[in-house]
């Protein structure tokens, strides 16, 4: 078998690397007519060039043109993916909007392009992208982002029948106040819509005149001043003012009515003085670590949940009473633990409640329970509340009538809390929401006198939205008319443009009318129309109040449709300004110890966007997930899987 020899430098072709000339035994040069293998020694004719040589390498060694060509594949990779893209090119510019969606949807601050484990997660994923810079996020990117929701935003309102608002004020990390609006309304679809729509700095003092400016101008930037605005704050004086100089009707929280009653209630002295040592005893768990380990041994000897104590905060009353269930949930194990000598060598005047404090703070909890129930309905964002304040009032009004059983602590609970719920501004408003609302529509918790100047009020508003329709639609002309006809002119009927009658037509125009065979049903008016559509709707049975009375109407807007407009008025009015008030958490994350330079126009910038930007399930950085904090991930998650 023939041994292969040494290649000469000008034969550069690849394929060399697996060939070399057979040598000649009486000649030092070697023969070039026939080149040998390296690798089975075999003899191939050599004509010049190297397609017999290729041709045995595909038949005998395919393993090494494979991976010979994996080598080329992967070079030339390397090459493609060491061109950049440009930043106007269209794949740059949707992992651009990619990147922006994860700062604003995941509340990450600016400055994450700069991260290293960022860039090298982006790098990975698309080697040909550079990142933007945080200032051409922040100034460039962003604003139009920003921008295009809006406009996104507007055109959804332009569609609404009624806009309602809600607005409360904050003050952020860097003592900045803010004032937040945000606008809900029913669409085309029966669902419930909701927008933030701004979040704007207040440096003058909260007066009512103040106030009322920044309300006349977001409803004047928004388009508003034509779809009937209803304003729901707090109950401050500032706020109720306020909405009453721009003559806008209001809606005071009724979230924050429970909350004064519920905090009113917590106010009784004996109440604040139970609660005093259930506080003191909790924290002192919170911040002993010898107490918080003996806590954890006597909840495992009892066979109790391993849960924490509770400590309640100054603003939230149901944390109050979160304090006091757990406390009472873990009483046994605090005993216990209180009676250990290492804890009590901590603090010796600590001692647990007694059997009558312990009864006391149960019945604190059952009369409470009620005004937290409320409050979790109340709070709710996704199914009309103002329809539901009417019948919760006066449930919670019943309960908070005192009996006879009832200790004396009790009792001064109770009628702290009735008398801090009983007054609620515009009843006759909020029983015409209940009465639309098909759950509730047969209102049980009025007198019969009440139930019916209700829905006779129903029957006027609604009578008044026909006339609305029917002056609108009498005040539309058509552009093809009919002409006068005198009794001498004839020829203005043969020459009066644009319409030309037979004589059968004009004969029926002239005499129709008194010569009809047909009888001519008399026209109804529209408190006739309105008064049997109520009485149709008055004799359909309640729903359950498992069901979603917005799908309800969908699906009887067409057999009601005067009560129907109705409801899209009132149904789409928040009983509370929880959805304002829920934007200061999010603000919280923005404008962080570490953010707390933004920016008021960033801040109104992110918080719109946080709320109303929608996330594309195919953006590139949805693949980033699990590289990320899972604390805000919402914006990644959705997508993560199909990738």
């Amino acid at each position: 078998m023939a041994t292969p020899g040494n290649v000469p430098p000008s034969l550069k072709a690849d394929v060399w690397q697996h060939f070399g000339f057979k040598n000649c035994e009486d000649s030092e040069e070697p023969d070039k007519s026939k080149a040998v293998c390296k690798m089975c020694k075999m003899e191939v004719k050599h004509c010049g060039n190297t397609t017999n040589l290729r041709n045995h390498l595909t038949r005998h060694h395919p393993d090494i043109l494979l991976a010979k060509t994996a080598d080329t594949k992967q070079c030339s990779l390397e090459k493609a993916f060491a061109v950049k893209f440009e930043s106007t090119s269209p794949r740059a510019q949707k992992i651009t909007q990619s990147v922006a969606t994860f700062i604003c949807k995941d509340i990450r601050p600016y400055s994450v392009v700069e991260n290293d484990g960022f860039q090298n997660l982006i790098n990975t994923l698309e080697p040909r992208y550079v990142l933007p810079s945080r200032k051409h996020l922040s100034e460039v990117v962003i604003p139009n982002m920003y921008e295009k929701v809006k406009h996104d935003v507007t055109a959804s309102l332009k569609s609404a029948e009624r806009v309602a608002i809600t607005c409360d004020s904050w003050t952020s990390r860097a003592t900045d106040n803010y004032l937040t609006i945000t606008s809900h309304h029913i669409d085309q679809e029966w669902r419930l819509v909701s927008h933030v729509l701004q979040t704007r700095t207040t440096e003058a003092s909260h007066t009512a005149a103040n106030l009322s400016e920044i309300m006349f101008k977001a409803i004047e930037e928004w388009e508003l001043t034509n779809k009937n605005p209803v304003i729901v704050t707090d109950n401050a004086a500032n706020m109720v003012r306020a909405v009453e100089i721009t003559g806008w009707l209001h809606i005071g929280c009724f979230a924050h009515t429970l909350n004064l009653a519920s905090q009113a209630g917590l106010k009784v002295p004996a109440v604040a003085q139970l609660l005093g040592r259930v506080r003191r005893i909790a924290s002192f768990f919170h911040r002993s670590t010898v107490a918080s380990r003996k806590l954890k041994e006597k909840q495992k000897i009892l066979n109790l949940p391993a849960h924490k104590l509770v400590n309640d905060g100054v603003t939230r009353w149901n944390s109050t009473l979160e304090m006091l269930e757990r406390f009472l949930e873990q009483q046994p194990a605090i005993s216990a633990a209180l009676l250990s000598p290492e804890v009590r060598r901590n603090d010796s005047n600590l001692c647990s409640l007694t059997e009558a404090d312990i009864t006391d703070g149960e019945d604190i909890v059952k009369a409470l329970k009620p005004l937290k129930a409320a409050t979790l309905v109340m709070s709710e964002e996704k199914s009309p509340t103002l329809s539901i304040i009417a019948p919760l009032h006066a449930q919670l009004l019943e309960k908070m009538i005192s009996v006879s059983h009832d200790s004396s602590l009790i009792k001064d609970l109770k009628t702290a809390v009735y008398d801090n719920l009983k007054y609620v501004a515009l009843k006759d408003k909020l029983y015409i929401a209940s009465a639309l609302d098909p759950r509730f529509k047969a209102l049980p918790f009025l007198s019969k006198e009440t139930c019916n100047n209700t829905f006779s009020q129903l029957v006027l508003e609604a009578a008044g939205l026909e006339n609305v329709d029917t002056a609108i639609s009498d005040g539309d002309t058509s552009e093809e008319t009919v002409p006068d006809i005198s009794l001498g002119g004839v020829d203005e009927v043969d020459y009066a443009p644009p319409i030309k009658r037979s004589k059968d037509s004009a004969l029926i125009f002239l005499l129709g009318p008194a010569y009809s065979t047909k009888t001519t049903a008399p026209q109804k008016t529209p408190t006739q129309k309105a008064k049997e559509e109520v009485n149709r709707y008055r004799g359909v049975e309640p729903v359950a109040l498992s069901e979603d009375p917005l799908i309800w109407w969908r699906d009887h807007e067409r057999e009601y449709p005067l009560l129907a407009l109705q409801a899209k008025q009132y149904l789409s009015i928040p009983g509370t300004s929880v959805p304002s008030e829920r934007v200061f958490s999010t603000a919280g994350d923005i404008v962080t110890a570490q953010r707390s330079c933004l920016t008021p126009q960033h801040v109104d910038q992110l918080l719109f966007l946080q709320k109303n930007l929608t996330v594309s399930k195919n953006s590139l950085v949805h693949a980033v997930l699990y590289c990320v904090s899972p604390k805000h991930n919402s914006g990644f998650q959705k997508s993560c899987v199909r990738h």
